[in-house]
């Protein structure tokens, strides 16, 4: 039987910066929250060492109801300057600080399975606990969604791998390799220059016909940073204009469908930072060249290119990105998956991040069907946290409503 430890409104599943944001606006809105899994796993754990921030610092904070734990509040308590291009390590070391002073009770176990009860959710945890929920929010990240083309599906993982593989956390273990990096994105060439960094013979294959690298201009940021700009954009993500409408959704969103997805391709289309650029200059890239075939040839893989040619490496590392689908969320019951409405594998949400069952919410970037490409960065917790926490705390209104309602009637029968 369950006692009153193992209930509560809302289980937040996920403990990265939007699950971290979400936990401490629930628990600011008077909510009963439990969190699970541990602070920032994803970014210490499947991230390559010595990355750095693509996003710009004003984008980068996580976002809590009074602002008291901005990096600058985290700079203050460490007596540190984060620099302008902040480095993967310090990033997390900022997640953990914020949980331990946001969300100190967090539970580090991770949540196996969970399924759907008449009213709310039961969550399984990985020592085999149980607990009910009355509301269920996901916030697994992107860890679970690495995008494998299919010529490289079928290589055994110690030939072909993604960037966001555990194993790759460290790339000096491909020193005097010749890994082949798929992808033209940030991704892709951050992997390049580490690997070249580590002393790998790196061949880069892009299928855009050009590197495109993002361009800064230093009089514009302070423009749009001004504290007298209306139309300032946290997050910077994509071109000016395009940018301002990305962070703000409800106008986003009030677009037709097909214009929403041009712009959100062209705010994140592939592209590396420009400070990038320097450090790729000794890196072979191959614009417009892909594989149409890989094989293993032994401990090495053969690439046959587009273009005809043959290619032999030690490794090939996918800078392929990611594809959302709730179908790959095996966490949740097969009848629970199959209950909620999707498009293009994302789930589909209403205003309050609420999907088709009432009760189970989706953050992150499988947000981003329905509130665009903002859900897929740092700089779009403070507005994913503030609106579902309004949602939800009305709906847990009409909860406590009808549980009293349900037990008078009870009581009368």
């Amino acid at each position: 039987m369950l006692n009153s430890d193992s209930r509560c409104q809302f289980a937040v599943v996920g403990a990265g910066p939007y699950g971290l944001a979400v936990g401490a606006h629930l628990r600011a809105g008077g909510l009963d929250v439990r969190i699970f899994g541990k602070a920032m796993d994803f970014w210490a754990s499947q991230m390559p060492k010595g990355m750095l921030l693509r996003s710009p610092r004003e984008g980068s904070h996580i976002s809590d109801p009074a602002g008291a734990l901005a990096l600058g509040k985290y700079e203050a308590a460490h007596g540190c300057r984060i620099p302008k291009s902040m480095p993967l390590e310090t990033f997390v070391r900022y997640g953990r600080w914020f949980q331990s002073q946001a969300l100190p009770d967090l539970d580090e176990r991770y949540v196996t399975s969970i399924e759907r009860l008449a009213e709310g959710f039961s969550l399984t945890l990985d020592d085999g606990d149980f607990l009910e929920a009355q509301n269920v929010v996901v916030a697994t990240g992107i860890g679970a969604f690495p995008n494998y083309p299919v010529p490289f599906a079928s290589l055994p993982e110690e030939l072909a791998s993604h960037t966001s593989d555990r194993a790759n956390c460290d790339l000096g273990r491909f020193a005097g390799k010749r890994v082949a990096v798929i992808g033209g994105g940030q991704s892709a060439l951050e992997s390049a220059a580490l690997l070249h960094e580590n002393g790998a013979e790196v061949e880069v294959l892009i299928r855009q016909p050009f590197v495109r690298w993002l361009k800064n201009s230093s009089w514009l940021e302070a423009m749009m940073d001004s504290p007298i700009n209306p139309f300032q954009v946290p997050g910077k993500i994509g071109p000016v204009g395009i940018n301002w409408l990305i962070e703000n959704p409800r106008l986003f969103t009030a677009f037709p469908r097909a214009l929403q997805e041009r712009m959100a391709y062209r705010a994140i289309r592939p592209a590396g930072s420009s400070w990038l650029r320097p450090r790729t200059a000794a890196v072979t890239i191959k614009p417009g060249r892909h594989a149409v075939a890989a094989a293993a040839r032994g401990h090495k893989v053969l690439l046959q290119l587009n273009d005809g040619t043959e290619n032999v490496v030690d490794h090939v590392l996918l800078g392929t990105g990611y594809r959302v689908s709730v179908s790959r969320m095996n966490f949740l019951a097969g009848d629970l998956r199959k209950s909620i409405r999707t498009a293009k594998g994302y789930p589909v949400l209403n205003r309050g991040f609420e999907s088709s069952v009432p009760g189970l919410y989706f953050v992150g970037a499988s947000g981003a069907y329905s509130f665009g490409p903002l859900c897929r960065f740092v700089a779009g917790t403070p507005y994913t946290a503030r609106t579902l926490t309004k949602f939800a705390a009305r709906n847990a209104k009409k909860q406590r409503r009808n549980s009293l309602v349900f037990a008078g009637e009870t009581q009368r029968v």
